[in-house]
């Protein structure tokens, strides 16, 4: 049965690209079948890293939109959306005028929504405004990023105001920060995740020891984040 991972957050600069490189890195250690779209055409970050297993979409225009049902029907897959700022009024009216939340329930389509918060005034106000609308129709996983921020008592109001009519399908994460010196290194040498913790050749670009070592254990924490909501593979 496919699963459609939407991963988003609505705010810039809360680690959207960063998240959609770590459940590709997830799917692909895991041997999980998975397509990769992005549709963050202004950074187009998962195409950079995982470039062999992402294409491009546009939500400015349904033909491209429709690229997500038309993979998550053709075969058993997960189909991974990285979502850019201010883009929920596209998706928005993609689901509604094509009633594709009808359309998963009929053909068994799960859908999971990664929201990705860094805790500031503006992502609390923004997944105000999310929560009411998702979390009752569809999986909804408010990701808390460390890496982002560190007070997220607004957000935990937030979604203990609603958690009580969502029956279940509101979830909330933490993805832990990776040591800032070591995930900026990793952008310099436009490593995947693996790169980033295997590659040790003399000669190449690599990281070191300790810096791939704290690659490792933050990649187990970010997998055991999801395989709390996802289950394992």
């Amino acid at each position: 049965m496919s699963m459609i991972h939407f991963i988003g957050g609505e705010k810039g600069g809360v680690g959207k690209s960063v998240f959609a490189r770590l459940l590709s890195q997830y799917f692909i250690d895991n041997d999980v079948a998975f397509v990769g779209l992005d549709a963050d055409r202004s950074h187009a970050s998962l195409t950079r890293y995982y470039e062999q297993f992402t294409d491009a979409i546009d939500l400015d225009f349904f033909e491209s939109s429709d690229k997500i049902m038309e993979l998550a029907l053709e075969k058993d897959i997960n189909v991974l959306v990285d979502l850019p700022a201010q883009s929920e009024r596209f998706l928005d009216r993609w689901i509604e005028e094509n009633d594709v939340l009808g359309m998963c329930e009929e053909t068994g389509i799960e859908i999971v929504y990664w929201y990705l918060v860094d805790g500031g005034k503006d992502s609390v106000q923004l997944l105000k405004k999310f929560l009411p609308k998702y979390s009752v129709v569809m999986t909804c996983a408010v990701v808390k990023n460390e890496g982002r921020g560190s007070d997220f008592s607004e957000v935990d109001d937030v979604i203990a105001s609603v958690s009580s009519e969502a029956n279940g399908t509101l979830k909330e994460v933490v993805l832990p920060a990776l040591h800032a010196p070591t995930m900026q290194k990793i952008d310099k040498y436009t490593f995947s995740f693996w790169a980033a913790a295997n590659l040790k050749e003399n000669g190449t670009a690599h990281l070191s020891l300790m810096e791939r070592q704290r690659t490792k254990v933050w990649l187990r924490k970010a997998f055991a984040m999801f395989e709390s909501v996802l289950g394992r593979p």
